[in-house]
């Protein structure tokens, strides 16, 4: 496996320097090859922005590349604390791959942050908090959409994985309560290069609106099989495609479609009143300098926010005990848990004892696409 070390610092430091006991270090692992590569790539860009110094200790990235497997990801995980000792782990950004990691990180007392939507058994996230939207939250946000849209039936087409299980379980009840059928769902694996047969069986039964539950550039596939198949409905994508990888790929057969995202991504439109505003357009100025107008990207985000939330928790947990020790990592979840109402550029955090998810019903956004661009609806 090919590993990218990264020592982030202001000033470049010998090559030759080792980290010091009190130095911060965090294990990264991101999909930077395979399908999830759309994601983990715009995260690890984020990342050379990342503060080289939190509370006046060092910081250093180790970054792995999972290939977006579930088997590398725990293998990251399993060197991350037992060869490099770090005190925190960030990854992964595709959620099979972010659950095979749990385990490792509760048996290690480590402290994950998540960057997907992951799913565990009740108790299992006790080392484990989410940077991105919970998708009960984002699924609140289209179902609100959908009534106004006049949505009475719905058709899913999703991955065969846990984000595509998760989507369902979060949709199927608010649509029901909303007076919504889902009257068709179709899946398909991540590696899958056609859905040919699902396309056709969701078009056949002629939903009101479909939601294709996809990732990065993987989402494009099953949105443009479904216009192929002749399809004249609304179609909803979920907040893993709100990148610009959907209407990169999918062209003249996303326009019109609708995309729940995160606040960060659509910075400048939203109003001056949002907590988000400030550090939504904070983050999508430096990122867009750093790597090109129109290149923000909703995991991107997810790297920003991982800053500010160490920021607020390593103070708290250096009264624990030292970076690199048990107490520090104690202290390190301990802190999460309890520092409150925190703005994030995807919205407004507050991590608890009895949720780890964290935000709340008003963060997702509704996005349509316009001319090869995301607007807020």
């Amino acid at each position: 496996m090919k590993a990218v070390k990264t020592l982030v610092a202001l000033a470049i430091t010998a090559l030759g320097c080792t980290a010091a006991l009190a130095d911060i270090n965090i294990g990264v692992s991101l999909s930077l090859t395979g399908p999830g590569s759309g994601l983990g790539i715009p995260m690890q860009n984020q990342l050379k922005l990342f503060p080289s110094t939190i509370a006046g200790e060092k910081v250093n990235l180790i970054i792995l590349d999972d290939a977006s497997d579930p088997g590398k990801g725990a293998a990251n995980a399993r060197r991350f604390v037992t060869e490099d000792k770090v005190d925190l782990i960030i990854g992964s950004c595709l959620t099979p791959v972010a659950a095979a990691m749990t385990p490792v990180v509760t048996e290690a007392k480590t402290v994950q942050l998540a960057a997907s939507p992951v799913g565990v058994p009740p108790g299992a996230d006790h080392w484990m908090f989410r940077l991105p939207q919970g998708n009960d939250v984002m699924a609140h946000a289209m179902v609100e959409h959908m009534k106004k849209q006049g949505i009475k039936s719905i058709g899913f087409l999703g991955y065969t994985d846990a984000y595509g299980e998760l989507w369902l379980k979060a949709i199927t009840p608010l649509a029901e309560k909303a007076g919504m059928k889902v009257l068709a769902v179709e899946r398909f694996a991540r590696a899958d290069t056609s859905v040919t047969p699902q396309a056709l069986k969701l078009s056949s039964a002629n939903p009101d609106a479909i939601l294709v539950v996809a990732s990065g550039s993987g989402a494009a596939m099953p949105h443009k099989a479904i216009v192929e198949r002749g399809y004249k409905g609304k179609i909803y994508q979920t907040h893993a495609a709100a990148t610009p990888d959907l209407v990169r790929i999918g062209g003249k057969d996303v326009e019109g479609s609708f995309v729940v995202s995160g606040p960060a991504v659509i910075a400048e439109q939203l109003p001056e009143a949002h907590p988000s505003k400030k550090l939504a357009v904070d983050f999508v100025t430096n990122y867009e300098k750093l790597m090109g107008p129109g290149t923000r990207n909703q995991f991107a985000g997810h790297s920003y926010d991982a800053a500010i939330a160490l920021n607020k928790a390593v103070p708290i947990a250096l009264k624990s005990g030292k970076p690199g020790t048990p107490e520090f990592r104690a202290g390190l979840r301990d802190a999460f848990e309890t520092m409150g109402r925190t703005v994030f550029s995807h919205g407004v955090m507050n991590w608890t004892k009895e949720d780890h998810w964290g935000y709340t019903n008003e963060t997702g956004v509704m996005l349509k696409v316009v001319d090869g661009k995301f607007k807020v609806e």
